[in-house]
């Protein structure tokens, strides 16, 4: 397991994503994974900077558990309690236009992740996605 404490704030993003491809790279994620794991990670790192602590900022801890099979990836931050995953999908059907603002970064992270997982606890939002790799 590997953990990076980081200020949540956007311009913190390429650090964040450094800390994500090096580990990918290093089992030989491929590409499309990788891609799909690090789209995930820009999304849920950018809600944390722009939403957990405003108009503050606080700090996010990001864990990684990635093996040859597995990559599994942990947020936590001390912010305002929010489920991402307790807001209904949104209507992909409708035109842009016509759907509601918001839920379609989350949306996309459900889909393109195997596992996705929330928790509050001892005042902490745990948001854990999980991918497999496979060649």
């Amino acid at each position: 397991m590997k953990e990076l404490i980081i200020d949540a704030a956007t311009e913190n993003l390429d650090e964040v994503m450094s800390f994500i491809t090096e580990q990918l790279e290093a089992v030989d994620c491929p590409m499309k994974t990788q891609m799909q794991i690090e789209v995930a990670v820009e999304e849920l790192f950018v809600n944390i900077a722009h939403y957990a602590y405003a108009p503050d900022t606080g700090t996010a801890k990001i864990r990684t558990e990635i093996t040859a099979d597995t990559a599994e990836i942990t947020f936590i931050d001390s912010g305002v309690q929010y489920d991402p995953l307790a807001k209904p999908d949104p209507d992909v059907t409708l035109s842009a236009a016509e759907r509601q603002i918001g839920g379609l970064g989350i949306y996309m992270v459900k889909k393109s992740m195997d596992d996705v997982r929330y928790e509050y606890k001892d005042g902490q939002n745990i948001l854990t996605i999980t991918k497999g790799i496979q060649l």
